[in-house]
């Protein structure tokens, strides 16, 4: 079992293994557990040059996960301004900046306008308070086609009885302690 000082997670593995990443004092603020990252990433294998976008961003350890391993670039959504703030510095401090965008809106707006820009991501993580998943999923079954490129995966996080799909087959579907993890993956028929 990996120890963890409160207030901060660290990065699992890539070029900035180790280093720490602040949580706001935010009730709510859940990041995901350095085991799941590390389950979720050895699943998914080489994320190098794929755009991510990370929804209920909080501390940002997901997206900043993917930089780390070699992900071109991330875009992530987080409606509390506290807790954009706080990403903010995770971000500078690992020395994202140039390839990362903070959204500090809710997620309904930020995904329509995702839609909008024609932004396509290669990775979509999905980690929302347990409560609201289903409505979530909802909003974003019909979204993930605009959203995900051809072969993209979303990674989605709920509580061990949760079981969000967007419509698809999961490529992955496992439960880690109270979190599930879902993976579902895009692939568009070449006509």
């Amino acid at each position: 079992m990996t120890s963890r000082l409160p207030g901060a997670v660290r990065i699992v593995a890539g070029a900035r293994r180790g280093r720490r990443l602040k949580v706001a004092p935010v009730g709510g603020v859940r990041p995901t557990s350095e085991k799941v990252r590390e389950a979720i990433f050895d699943v998914l294998g080489p994320v190098g040059d794929l755009d991510v976008l990370d929804l209920f961003a909080g501390t940002g350890a997901m997206g900043l996960e993917a930089l780390s391993r070699g992900a071109r670039g991330c875009v992530f959504v987080e409606e509390n301004s506290a807790t954009a703030a706080v990403l903010r510095a995770n971000i500078a401090e690992l020395g994202y900046e140039q390839v990362c965008r903070v959204v500090v809106s809710d997620y309904h707006k930020a995904l329509w306008r995702l839609v909008q820009t024609e932004a396509r991501f290669g990775l979509l993580f999905v980690d929302p308070p347990y409560r609201i998943l289903a409505e979530v999923e909802v909003t974003l079954k019909p979204l993930v086609p605009s959203l995900l490129s051809d072969g993209g995966v979303a990674v989605i996080e709920g509580d061990r009885s949760s079981r969000a799909t967007l419509g698809e087959t999961p490529v992955f579907d496992r439960v880690y302690g109270e979190t599930r993890v879902t993976m579902i993956s895009i692939r568009r028929s070449i006509s």
